[in-house]
């Protein structure tokens, strides 16, 4: 049984295709509160990753960082650097600043996942997510003892990036990829790992997108582990996706930002619920 008490009252969550008006939406390289590149020790992690100096009122002058594919191994060290040095932590303020994130030293997927949008954004690639909201009972596993108190939903900010076009190309605008695609699904390296997520120990959804394709849309089957038929579903195979879509509840479109997003929906659980929860599972490891 999760939990529909802790949720953000006067919130209206419905799903919605696209931007207000029917328009593409958008993605951005600009700072923002959470993603804040502009902070010096964001700028310094970029710098670390091998990009150039990150400038006032710009981003980072890279040698290569308009070539798809630099970007693409750009963001791989960065994620690397992420999975190693962010501590995986179960945090629930969702609009942590980025930098915040790096002098704790511990963060949430959510939160991680902030951390590859900036320095992404720092590079000179646009960002964007897509809104889903997620069946708590996704988390099950995790809180084997706790399920009363699993929000009932989850509210995920899924980052897309658009890559520079391949030189050569027609100018239209390249493709937006999500980060799935970026990290799961772009390098041999990643196909080779394969494995579905098996959503236990330590490994977090933001490990897992090294190795595997972590599907939201996919007909309603499950990773082996996450659920019923545990080993025989998506992502039993080396390569294979791993389809999540039996989880979405509803998919509230795309946004500009991860700000956005938040500023429309609120976070997953209401102010008070985080003031209380914050101090224990901002520090409780994902195990």
């Amino acid at each position: 049984m999760t939990s529909s008490l802790l949720r953000p009252r006067g919130r209206t969550r419905t799903g919605t295709t696209g931007a207000p008006g029917g328009a593409v939406t958008e993605g951005s390289t600009a700072p923002t509160r959470i993603l804040d590149w502009r902070d010096p020790l964001v700028a310094a992690l970029v710098r670390e990753l091998g990009a150039g100096p990150v400038g006032a009122s710009g981003s980072a002058d890279a040698v290569g960082s308009a070539d798809p594919a630099r970007q693409i191994e750009f963001l791989h060290r960065a994620h690397t650097w992420i999975s190693g040095a962010v501590r995986p932590v179960y945090s629930v303020q969702d609009e942590r600043p980025v930098s915040e994130v790096l002098r704790r030293g511990r963060g949430s997927c959510s939160q991680r996942l902030a951390v590859l949008e900036a320095v992404a954004r720092a590079y000179g690639v646009p960002t964007r997510v897509r809104g889903l909201l997620v069946d708590g009972s996704f988390w099950y596993p995790r809180f084997p003892r706790l399920r009363r108190i699993v929000p009932d939903q989850v509210l995920l900010a899924w980052p897309e990036f658009r890559l520079a076009s391949p030189a050569g190309a027609s100018g239209a605008a390249a493709s937006w990829l999500t980060v799935s695609e970026l990290l799961g699904g772009l390098r041999p390296v990643a196909a080779e790992q394969g494995g579905g997520f098996t959503n236990a120990g330590p490994e977090t959804l933001f490990e897992a997108l090294s190795r595997t394709a972590i599907d939201w849309d996919a007909a309603p089957t499950v990773c082996p582990s996450t659920g019923p038929g545990a080993g025989q579903g998506a992502g039993a195979g080396a390569g294979a996706a791993c389809d999540l879509s039996a989880y979405v509840l509803t998919d509230l479109g795309h946004y500009a930002s991860r700000d956005e997003l938040f500023a429309r929906h609120g976070q997953t659980l209401c102010g008070l619920a985080r003031l209380m929860a914050e101090p224990v599972l901002g520090r409780r490891g994902a195990a």
